[in-house]
């Protein structure tokens, strides 16, 4: 038999490279003469750039860049294949990056993002992937423009830097001085949600107040966020509001697809599609994915539904070992996952489950295994 392993990590427990170490040992265990393979993979969130880095042999390059308070500091991006970079925007802008007293939207910015970008264009790179999940900013990535050389100008022609308390002064766009590598460079955005610039739904009433806004400051947000969707519209042409995910990342996924003409996808499938999933299941007989927790959330962009579609196109089996079992967590039963193993034994706390996690899961690689063994002895 032939397994591939590609399970998320336990957050706070147990890492990808981990968890297909207890596979491999598990595997052999009850198939000695099995063969396994394991990769990393990520959803686009946290660990992103970790685990196609991983995947792909490829390296991490630390670059000064100033974060969401324009402090200065330093963050990591992935790169591989000689022309592929991948960038977490948390890594600069990420919103553990700012104090719980900080948090203010008025007072982050996306531009220490812009400085990783404009790091990976000058050192060649031509296929960037952007994951813009967990972000301190409302500033309609105007930041992360402002470090790839746009120039936002307020009615008397002074240069914003780009805070969202910037965002409603905006009275001209100079787009000459972006990066010239940008024209002849393919960007992808992961964004998994749908939410558009401005409205209730949009980018300031969905996500503000998680980053400090109060009711007064986000008020003020949003109005200031309508004026610049229409800036945008009335200098480029493009209703972001048209555009599913613009809102993501306060509102960092417009600026990149109007600036940079970026790509919308899903976290998931641009992982798999770096990692070259699809070739990894040539002569498989069985996937391993998984997740920390598996609730109704996972049908929806998460790792088991984006590896169970894969395999469930090319006819190959998919089993799930999750931690543990939320509500709806049977609907991934449609998006090609077959059965679902908990590591979980009994009743016992969160802290309890992460101490023993290990145990835990070599425990439940092992019942599955059995089980699998059981499945081949049965009469046809």
């Amino acid at each position: 038999m032939k397994f591939l392993f590609a399970s998320d990590s336990f957050k706070g427990s147990l890492s990808s490279e981990k968890i297909v170490e207890i596979l491999t040992e598990s595997a052999k265990c009850i198939f000695p003469d099995c063969q396994c393979r394991g990769v990393s993979v990520a959803d686009g969130g946290e660990g992103t750039v970790e685990a196609v880095v991983h995947a792909m042999g490829g390296s991490l390059r630390c670059v000064s860049v100033h974060g969401p308070l324009m402090e200065e500091t330093t963050a990591t991006y992935g790169v591989f294949q000689n022309s592929h970079a991948v960038i977490e925007m948390a890594a600069a802008s990420g919103l553990p990056m700012v104090p719980a007293e900080k948090r203010n939207p008025l007072h982050t910015t996306t531009y220490g993002t812009g400085e990783l970008i404009k790091d990976a264009l000058d050192q060649g790179y031509r296929n960037i992937s952007i994951a813009i999940g967990g972000s301190a900013t409302n500033d309609g990535g105007m930041g992360a423009m402002s470090a790839l050389g746009v120039r936002f100008l307020d009615k008397e022609g002074n240069v914003l830097t780009g805070f969202g308390e910037d965002i409603g002064k905006v009275h001209s766009i100079d787009g000459k001085g972006l990066h010239p590598a940008a024209a002849e460079t393919e960007f992808t955005v992961m964004c998994d949600v749908t939410n558009p610039l401005t409205g209730l739904n949009g980018a300031t009433y969905t996500f503000g107040k998680q980053k400090g806004g109060t009711p007064e400051i986000l008020e003020r947000l949003e109005k200031d966020m309508e004026a610049y969707a229409g800036k945008l519209l009335d200098l480029t042409g493009i209703d972001v509001n048209q555009i599913p995910g613009s809102g993501a990342a306060g509102g960092l996924g417009a600026a990149l697809k109007v600036f940079l003409h970026a790509n919308m996808k899903s976290g998931i499938e641009t992982v798999l599609d770096l990692i070259e999933f699809d070739s990894l299941l040539e002569g498989v007989d069985l996937v391993i994915t998984g997740e920390g927790r598996m609730d109704w959330q996972s049908a929806f962009g998460k790792v088991p539904s984006g590896i169970g579609m894969r395999c469930k196109a090319k006819g190959i089996p998919a089993l799930a070992i999750v931690g543990g079992l939320g509500e709806g967590a049977e609907k991934i039963y449609e998006f090609g996952i077959e059965s679902i193993m908990t590591t979980i034994q009994g009743a016992m706390s969160v802290e309890e489950a992460i101490e023993r996690a290990e145990e835990l899961y070599r425990s439940a690689a092992d019942r599955t295994f059995h089980m699998l063994r059981t499945g081949r002895k049965l009469n046809p």
